[in-house]
């Protein structure tokens, strides 16, 4: 990209845009480490060292597609401008904020959906919606936390009758052993998932200025900023974010640990494939409530587990509803 037509404005959006992917690692940083911080397996300085690394190769092992749907498909191109993106964006930080500063573990990836949908409707109405995006993207609030639930049940049954002869102690040492490698899967799919979410936003903002021509995609520099990006906050961390996700829905062993970020990670590669931009809030912490009912319904504390779900539900619509009052805001001067 020749650096003398790049426009002030479009610097400083793409910076904004990397801030927001920075926050991103340091706002989910949970979704990464809680589990394998919670059980003790590692010290919380070695775990974001650790999910960092794995945050920042994931795009050696996935595809595009999710930067895609960002990029093209929740909102149409031809609306998208400097103002449209500056409003998604400081919808999607704002809220953020706020719920990182009350310890909520939102979902970053929504906000950053609401936002957009938010800004892009500010400026042209519900027809700069690409509905078959966003109901997939909708759809998939719902289904992942769902699927992660499923398949954290699903292995918790699996390894309980396949150790039901082997001692406690000898289990408990061999799942120390095997989060190291759940944990690392999981960080690959959290960052292949939610690093393209700002692939997408940079590419979509990098097509509207024309540096594209008339194909929309995504340049390597992109890709390996917003890696480094959330690898960075990732290795920052979110210690409140952690507490809540590793011990106050439900006490884990490194067993339950595995079973968790197993199924979670499996979750976010087949959302990622298909090119779904998921949530890894929403799919660690249905696969962490998964492991505790598969001990005993009692294990999960629900209220915990209500008032995050309560917080899943308002985040589209809260940061949508920022991102249009900055968008509306910015264009008063004009």
């Amino acid at each position: 990209m020749d650096l003398s037509a790049v426009a002030p404005v479009l610097i400083v959006l793409i910076a904004v845009a990397l801030l927001f992917d920075f926050l991103n690692g340091l706002h989910d940083a949970a979704n990464s480490i809680a589990t394998i911080v919670s059980t003790r397996v590692l010290a919380p300085r070695y775990a974001v060292a650790w999910a960092a690394f794995f945050n920042f190769i994931a795009f050696l092992f996935f595809g595009l597609h999710v930067a895609q749907t960002v990029g093209a498909g929740i909102v149409s191109t031809a609306i998208v401008d400097d103002r449209v993106i500056f409003g998604a964006l400081m919808g999607a930080i704002s809220w953020n904020v706020i719920t990182w500063i009350a310890g909520i573990p939102s979902s970053s990836s929504h906000a950053l959906i609401g936002g957009l949908v938010g800004a892009g409707v500010a400026k042209a109405g519900f027809g700069a919606v690409v509905w078959s995006g966003l109901i997939k993207t909708g759809a998939a609030i719902f289904m992942s936390p769902a699927i992660g639930f499923l398949l954290a049940l699903l292995l918790v049954l699996i390894v309980s009758w396949a150790f039901v002869r082997v001692t406690p102690q000898r289990v408990d040492g061999t799942f120390r052993n095997l989060q190291f490698v759940s944990a690392s899967l999981y960080s690959l799919g959290h960052g292949g998932n939610d690093a393209q979410k700002t692939m997408g936003i940079i590419a979509v903002l990098l097509f509207s200025h024309g540096l594209m021509g008339d194909r929309f995609e995504v340049p390597f520099w992109v890709v390996i900023s917003c890696q480094a990006a959330m690898g960075l906050g990732t290795l920052f961390g979110g210690w409140r974010i952690v507490h809540t996700m590793g011990s106050k829905i439900t006490r884990l062993t490194p067993q339950q640990g595995f079973c968790a970020e197993t199924g979670g990670a499996i979750t976010l590669f087949l959302a990622t494939y298909l090119g779904i931009p998921v949530s890894t809030t929403h799919t660690i912490t249905g696969a962490i409530v998964g492991v505790g009912a598969a001990r005993r319904v009692s294990a999960v504390r629900w209220g915990v587990a209500r008032q995050i779900v309560v917080a899943w539900i308002v985040t589209m619509p809260m940061s949508a509803l920022i991102a249009a009052g900055v968008y509306w805001l910015t264009g008063l001067g004009s």
